[in-house]
C-alpha cells in the first residue's frame, strides 16, 4: 500500500508525508522583516519539532523571491571534534560549502574552498568562506540557515560563534545579510567549555543576536486538521472520543502527533489493510501504549535531558506533586527546561503532556523493574482474574519495610523516590496487560495513579477492565490531617475515572519515626465509597 503517512523520521515532505504548511508555523512577516533588516536571530525548539522542515521551506521560498541566495547546512557531523577546531571548524565550512552548492547551485564556491579555503587559518576560515560566497553575487545578498548548532561542543562552538561575529559589520556585500543559528536551545542557554576550563555562555560569543524565535506545538485544531488529512487521502474515520485524548496527551508536541497517527494507522495492521475500518478509541489507547513501550528516540532522548541538573532540579519537585516549590528555582532554569519541551508553564509549572508524565516515571525507573523480585500470577484471583490489591499493596508495603533506603537512594531522583519505586512495582505487574495512566497533582504534594486491568484475556481492553485509583501522598503535616485531605482527592479521582477500587497510600519520610508507627492498612468511608489507606 502506497500513499502518505505520518512522519516520525526527519524533515517532512508534502509529497509523502501528512504536512501543515511549515511557514505558517512560523511568524513568517516576522521572518521576513528580520531579513530584511540585516539581522542574525535564533530559531529553536526542542527536537523533532519540525524545524529543519521551517527552514527548508524558507529556503525555498526566499529562493523562489529571487531577492536573495539562501542557502541551509546542517553541521551536526562537526559534532565529532569535539574541542578540536581544526577538525570541527574544517567539518562545519565543508558542509557549508557543500550546502550552498546543493542550495543555491553555486558550484564556483566549492572549488574556491577546496582549492584555497583549505589552507586558510581554521581560526579564521569560516568568516573567509562566508565573506567568499557573500561576494560572488552584488545584486543578490546571502542568507545562511545553519542547523544542529548547538550540537558542537567547547573550542569548536566558540570559534564558529566568534567567526560569524567578526564577519558581521560586513554584511552585506561581503559577508551574509542574514544568519539563522538553529537547534534544540536558545543561544543565551549554550554553557561552552573551553580548553582552557573557562565556562563562557553563548550570549556573550555571540552577542549580535537580534531576536529568539521559538518554533511553538501544533494548536488543538492544527493537531486534528493534520490527522484527519488521513481520513481525506483514505476514507478511514477516527472516532470523535480520539480528539479530546489525542491533545491530553500530546499537546501538540509534533513528533508525538505524528508517532501516534504512524501507530494507528500504520502499524495497527488490520487498520492498514482496511481502510473502512475505523480507528476506535480502544485502538488508539493500545497504539499509545505501544509507543510508549517501544521506548522510540525521541523517548529514549528524555532519558539523558533528566540527568542534566539543571532539568533534575525541576523535574524532581514536580513528581514529588511540589508545583509550590518550583517558584524558588532560577528561571533561567525553568525556561531552559521549558524550552527543552519537558514542562510547560501556564497556567502553571507541569510536565508538557500527558506521554511524558507516562515515560518520565517508566524511564527513571526501567532498570529498577526488572530488578525487583517478583513471582508471577500471584497478585492475579483465578476465580475472576481480578488484581487482588489489598494482597499486592501489603507486599509491596512489606518490600518497602525491608528495602526503600536502599532501593531509594538508587534513583537519582530521590525526591519522588517513594513514588517512584511504587511505580516501578507496578509498573511490572500491568507489563503483563493493563497499563497504568498518571497525574500529578501539583501544589498538593500527591500523585494519581489509575491502574486498568482486562479481566477476559480474549477481549483485552474491549471487554470487562478492574479499574483501579491509587493516590500517592508524602507526609508533610499531621497524619491525620494528610489522611483527610488524600481521602477527599481519592474519592473525587475515583469518581473522575469510573473506578470501582480507591486506595490511599501515605509516605512517612519524616526521620525518627519507627516502622510500627508508620506501617498501617486500614479502610475509610467516604460518600458511600470504600477507600483502604496504606501507611509506609
Amino acid at each position: 500500500m502506497t500513499g502518505k503517512q505520518f512522519n516520525t523520521a526527519g524533515p517532512s515532505r508534502a509529497d509523502l508525508h501528512y504536512l501543515l504548511d511549515p511557514l505558517a508555523r512560523i511568524d513568517l512577516e516576522e521572518v521576513l522583516g528580520l531579513i530584511e533588516a540585516q539581522r542574525y536571530f535564533v530559531l529553536h525548539a526542542p527536537r523533532q519539532t519540525g524545524k529543519t522542515t521551517a527552514l527548508l521551506a524558507l529556503m525555498q521560498h526566499l529562493n523562489a523571491q529571487g531577492r536573495h541566495r539562501c542557502a541551509y547546512a546542517n553541521i551536526e557531523g562537526a559534532q565529532a571534534a569535539r574541542g578540536d577546531v581544526r577538525a570541527g571548524i574544517s567539518a562545519a565550512c565543508h558542509a557549508i560549502a557543500r550546502s550552498i552548492e546543493d542550495s543555491t547551485g553555486e558550484r564556483a564556491l566549492y572549488e574556491w574552498y577546496r582549492r584555497e579555503g583549505e589552507a586558510i587559518d581554521p581560526r579564521d576560515r569560516l568568516t573567509a568562506l562566508l565573506r567568499h560566497w557573500s561576494q560572488m553575487d552584488g545584486k543578490r545578498p546571502a542568507v545562511l540557515l545553519l542547523d544542529e548548532v548547538d550540537a558542537l561542543v567547547g573550542d569548536t562552538l566558540i570559534s564558529l560563534l566568534r567567526q560569524i561575529r567578526a564577519g558581521y559589520a560586513q554584511r552585506p556585500m561581503a559577508f551574509p545579510q542574514t544568519v539563522v543559528l538553529c537547534g534544540v536551545r536558545d543561544v543565551r542557554d549554550y554553557r561552552i567549555h573551553s580548553g582552557d576550563g573557562e565556562i563562557i555562555t553563548g550570549g556573550s560569543a555571540f552577542n549580535i543576536k537580534a531576536a529568539s524565535i521559538r518554533l511553538g506545538n501544533f494548536s488543538e485544531e492544527e493537531t486534528r486538521t493534520l490527522w484527519l488529512q488521513h481520513t481525506e487521502a483514505t476514507g478511514q474515520r477516527f472516532d470523535e472520543a480520539i480528539w479530546s485524548e489525542l491533545w491530553e496527551d500530546t499537546r501538540g508536541q509534533p513528533w508525538l502527533v505524528n508517532a501516534l497517527g504512524h501507530e494507528c494507522t500504520w502499524q495497527d495492521k488490520e487498520l492498514r489493510k482496511n481502510r473502512a475500518l475505523p480507528v476506535t478509541l480502544e485502538r488508539y489507547k493500545a497504539a499509545r501504549e505501544r509507543l510508549i513501550q517501544s521506548r522510540a528516540t525521541h523517548l529514549d532522548q528524555l532519558t539523558d535531558k533528566l540527568r542534566e541538573p539543571r532539568v533534575h532540579a525541576v523535574i524532581s519537585r514536580l513528581l514529588a506533586g511540589g508545583d509550590e516549590a518550583v517558584h524558588d528555582l532560577p528561571s533561567d532554569d525553568l525556561q531552559y527546561v521549558e524550552d527543552l519541551g519537558l514542562i510547560r508553564r501556564i497556567p502553571s509549572a507541569e510536565i508538557s503532556n500527558r506521554i511524558y508524565r507516562e515515560v518520565i516515571p517508566r524511564e527513571l525507573t526501567f532498570s529498577t523493574q526488572y530488578m525487583l523480585p517478583q513471582q508471577q500470577a500471584w497478585y492475579v484471583r483465578p476465580q475472576d482474574r481480578r488484581l487482588d490489591m489489598d494482597k499486592l499493596l501489603a507486599a509491596f508495603q512489606q518490600f518497602f519495610r525491608e528495602n526503600a533506603d536502599a532501593w531509594i537512594e538508587r534513583f537519582q531522583y530521590k525526591e519522588a523516590g517513594p513514588q517512584l519505586l511504587l511505580q516501578a512495582f507496578l509498573q511490572r505487574i500491568v507489563n503483563g496487560g493493563g497499563r497504568i495512566s498518571r497525574e500529578y497533582g501539583l501544589g498538593r504534594r500527591r500523585t494519581d495513579l489509575l491502574l486498568e486491568w482486562p479481566l477476559d484475556e480474549a477481549q483485552g481492553f474491549l471487554g470487562p477492565v478492574q479499574r483501579v485509583v491509587l493516590e500517592l501522598k508524602i507526609l508533610h503535616k499531621s497524619l491525620e490531617a494528610t489522611i483527610e485531605e488524600g481521602l477527599a482527592q481519592t474519592a473525587a479521582y475515583a469518581d473522575q475515572c469510573g473506578a470501582q477500587e480507591a486506595h490511599l497510600i501515605v509516605f512517612d519520610r519524616r526521620p525518627g519515626r519507627s516502622w510500627e508507627e508508620k506501617i498501617f492498612h486500614r479502610t475509610e468511608t467516604i460518600g458511600g465509597r470504600a477507600i483502604g489507606v496504606w501507611g509506609m
